[in-house]
């Protein structure tokens, strides 16, 4: 998705806002929903807490640069949607795209603002300035209930949750399903 920028040629354009996550739900038609005023809730332990629900129905939304065979100095981004607390793997990651774990990188919160317009810690799963490749790991559709399952992303900053359920999910975001998680270690 393209946003007009109201700055001036040249210099990086205004981060988008839950405001303009809104704009986009609606003229799209999506059955999703924001909720606001929750407080912080940059990681998944303080949103779950924030909206009482279990961690795995959080859903983090990871931008990842690939640095590509062949492609000279560029680096691609990939976002990565994953749920609760599994950790990424980069190196399922680079698997999937041919290139070493050394070879994939977190973007900087600069990068994330530039490319999806989204401070980090606020990124929803949808509604980006650029469109970007989408990874969406399996663990997110295998929550109990399915595609009935409701799941809560960034919001659009970090006091802001979109509430979605995994089927509208899938109907409005193109991904493609890739193991990239591991699940967190077992509390002793």
């Amino acid at each position: 998705m393209s946003h007009p920028s109201t700055s001036a040629p040249g210099s990086p354009a205004p981060a988008l806002t839950p405001a303009d996550l809104q704009a986009y739900i609606a003229t799209h038609g999506i059955a999703a929903r924001l909720i606001d005023g929750l407080g912080e809730t940059s990681t998944v332990l303080l949103a779950a807490t924030a909206l009482g629900v279990e961690p795995e129905q959080i859903i983090k939304s990871l931008l990842l640069l690939i640095k590509l065979p062949g492609v000279a100095s560029s680096l691609q981004p990939v976002l990565v949607i994953s749920n609760g607390e599994r950790r990424v793997d980069y190196r399922a990651v680079g698997a999937h795209f041919g290139v070493s774990r050394k070879k994939v990188e977190l973007a900087p919160a600069d990068v994330v603002l530039a490319v999806l317009g989204y401070p980090a810690g606020g990124v929803p799963p949808l509604g980006h300035r650029t469109r970007v490749p989408v990874i969406l790991d399996p663990a997110v559709l295998a929550l109990p209930g399915g595609d009935s399952a409701t799941v809560y992303g960034g919001g659009g900053n970090e006091c802001t949750m979109l509430e979605i359920t995994v089927a509208e999910l899938r109907h409005v975001v193109p991904f493609e399903v890739v193991d990239t998680s591991q699940a967190p270690p077992a509390a002793s």
